[in-house]
């Protein structure tokens, strides 16, 4: 989305009007991510205030000559926010690291994988926001955010091998549970047929 420069520098100068322009033109694009990592609408609207609350508190730091554009910018701190939100509000550790577990399956290979599901994209994501919250965290975060396992396992403090079968459980876990939901007919008729590849 196109934004004027200026508006960007007004906002850095603190103006009202710039900040309330920036909020109204992003907002609900980053709800959206965040409610990719929240539990509830309620928590991702929590998230959304934090990541803004943010936006403003370091745009002063925005390099207009930075190769990322601005909403790339502003997608990185809403991500950042997420994880961090995630991680003060739970007591135990979210991940169980599999080191010595038998990693084999995570080889396959996805072209061989292909499935078509009547399944609309709003459904898709509604089950990416009920996975286990360390399925979701991976998954969002290879797929959505493009990090690769080795970033994961920085920006979580898990090992790759972790990261890598947290990835191909959740995926396991979704394509169960869509079979699983089609068999009960709990998907609405009226949805389109949609390759799922982001399961694959």
């Amino acid at each position: 989305m196109a934004l004027d420069i200026n508006i960007i520098s007004d906002c850095k100068r603190g103006k009202s009007y710039a900040q309330e322009r920036i909020y109204d033109l992003y907002s609900s694009a980053m709800l959206g991510i965040c409610a990719r990592y929240a539990k509830d609408i309620s928590e991702a609207e929590d998230i959304l205030q934090e990541s803004f609350i943010k936006v403003f508190t370091k745009i002063s730091k925005y390099d207009f000559n930075t190769v990322n554009s601005f909403s790339a910018w502003i997608k990185r701190i809403v991500v950042n926010t997420a994880l961090t939100h995630i991680r003060d509000n739970k007591k135990h550790n979210l991940f169980t690291d599999i080191d010595n577990e038998n990693t084999d399956l995570l080889s396959y290979n996805s072209e061989e994988n292909e499935v078509d599901y009547p399944i609309s994209q709003e459904e898709i994501l509604q089950l990416i926001k009920e996975l286990p919250i360390g399925y979701k965290l991976v998954f969002n975060l290879y797929v959505f955010e493009k990090y690769t396992h080795q970033d994961i396992a920085i920006e979580l403090n898990i090992s790759v091998s972790t990261s890598k079968t947290q990835l191909f459980k959740a995926r396991k876990y979704l394509q169960k549970t869509i079979l699983e939901k089609l068999k009960k007919k709990e998907f609405n008729e009226k949805n389109y047929k949609q390759k799922v590849e982001i399961l694959l």
